[in-house]
């Protein structure tokens, strides 16, 4: 009895539609994510049940470290450059083009005007580096402002709706803010907020 062949049929399966929602998947998460900009040094929050969302935009970040260096700088690069026009006129401070351009290829200002030129000449993977070693004057100059309240003044001209935004270390000692907070309260800026941790267990109870 002669055996019955079945014929093998070939699956096919058509990819296409799933190659289109991948590709819409990709377009729809790089339009709506944001990206973080690369703080000088990195910071650990401390924990709170404040569920307040820090705007994109139009926001003067304010960083302090567990050691009180106070670094500072806004998402918009226009408005840096404004700043860095109007405190190097102030300082006499004169910039190459090479160094303008590492400043505004830099996340935050940390160093004092008197080290900015040489700051800004450095190689930037040695500008990381050395960033961590300096930070903003909180001291005030011949009675007058400090370098830090220069900065903030500059800030405010280039963007009168700029936000100021106050980001410390969970580390950072009470003495350290508060000299900072001081330092906002004299030029009359009283409304900031401070970034923290969402303590979610804490928030639970």
């Amino acid at each position: 009895m002669a055996k019955i062949k079945i014929q093998k049929k070939d699956i096919w399966i058509d990819m296409t539609p799933m190659s289109d929602v991948m590709t819409l998947l990709l377009c729809f998460f790089m339009l709506t994510s944001t990206f973080l900009t690369p703080e000088p040094v990195q910071v650990n929050t401390p924990s709170s049940v404040s569920e307040t969302k820090i705007p994109e935009q139009d926001v003067l970040n304010i960083l302090v470290t567990p050691e009180g260096r106070v670094f500072l700088g806004t998402e918009n690069k226009n408005n840096m450059q404004a700043m860095l026009d109007a405190m190097t006129s102030k300082f006499n401070v004169s910039l190459n083009p090479t160094q303008i351009k590492h400043f505004r290829e830099d996340a935050m200002v940390g160093a004092s005007m008197s080290q900015l030129a040489a700051y800004l000449s450095l190689d930037p993977e040695k500008m990381g580096e050395a960033i961590q070693k300096l930070g903003l004057p909180l001291d005030s100059i011949s009675g007058g402002k400090s370098e830090f309240q220069e900065w903030v003044t500059e800030a405010r001209n280039a963007n009168p709706d700029i936000k100021l935004a106050v980001k410390c270390d969970s580390n950072t000692p009470y003495e350290k803010v508060s000299k900072l907070l001081s330092e906002l309260q004299d030029m009359n800026e009283n409304r900031l907020q401070l970034i923290t941790n969402l303590d979610v267990k804490r928030l639970n109870d």
